[in-house]
């Protein structure tokens, strides 16, 4: 993004224009266009933004909100992501909603983040450090496939706001978002009386999401077991588990 908040250019010619001619042309049109496409997820906001839409679909509105960006903004990085397909748009009234183009999409950023992990020795701190486990006591992550044999057995507590929490969810899980924890301590000692001595599970967004760093000790001082779900509510959803929509119970 530029000084003055506008989107740069996502190609320029000196970057995109290959030799044509020869075997090697198709090829090398072929390479510039998968070029084109990396460099649309190329940026941390737009990269945000599709975090954001792999709980869910969204308005403009809404996206600018939760990323943190001003409208004018998030369009046009919107505007990026839609040009190569990777998000779509369809206009509701007055307000345009935005969803993955698809769920190979949700994987490749899931897939995306992972590598990088593997690659990334800031990246796989970071990954550690928004498990939170030193700060929760809490044991490793539990993947997708364990958790999935698990359901009915354990509490699970969905850490994302509530628009999210309405737009998908772990099937039974319970709201209570992150950010409302330390100011509705009566939720989270009510929750504590109606389901006992039980193994909480939390979850959030994805993979660096650093809702469950901060939320994992409160769960830990009302609950004896916590643990978090590895790559969270996007994981989940990606491996085609059961997912229930609408306000659900909330904690």
């Amino acid at each position: 993004m530029t000084a003055g908040g506008s989107v740069p250019p996502e190609t320029s010619r000196s970057e995109t224009t290959l030799p044509a001619g020869g075997p090697g042309g198709a090829e090398a049109g072929a390479l510039a266009e998968l070029a084109r496409f990396a460099r649309a997820l190329a940026h941390p906001h737009r990269l945000r933004l599709l975090g954001l839409l792999a709980q869910g679909p969204r308005t403009v509105e809404a996206l600018a909100g939760a990323a943190g960006l001003g409208v004018a903004s998030a369009s046009q990085h919107l505007g990026v992501l839609r040009r190569q397909r990777l998000v779509e748009a369809e206009r509701h009234g007055l307000y345009v909603e935005y969803r993955l183009a698809g769920d190979d999409i949700l994987n490749l950023w899931l897939e995306l983040q992972k590598a990088a992990a593997r690659h990334s020795r800031r990246l796989a701190e970071l990954a550690r450090e928004a498990a939170g486990l030193e700060a929760g006591g809490g044991g490793p992550p539990l993947e997708a496939a364990e958790l999935a044999g698990r359901l009915g057995r354990v509490l699970l507590i969905d850490l994302r706001p509530a628009v999210e929490f309405a737009a998908g969810h772990l099937p039974g899980a319970r709201s209570l978002p992150a950010e409302e924890l330390a100011a509705r301590p009566e939720a989270l000692e009510e929750l504590a009386r109606q389901e006992g001595p039980a193994q909480a599970v939390a979850y959030c967004r994805g993979p660096y999401c650093f809702l469950g760093r901060s939320a994992l000790p409160l769960l830990a001082r009302r609950f004896p077991r916590v643990g978090l779900l590895a790559g969270g509510f996007a994981a989940w959803k990606a491996e085609g588990y059961p997912v229930e929509r609408g306000a659900g119970t909330a904690g």
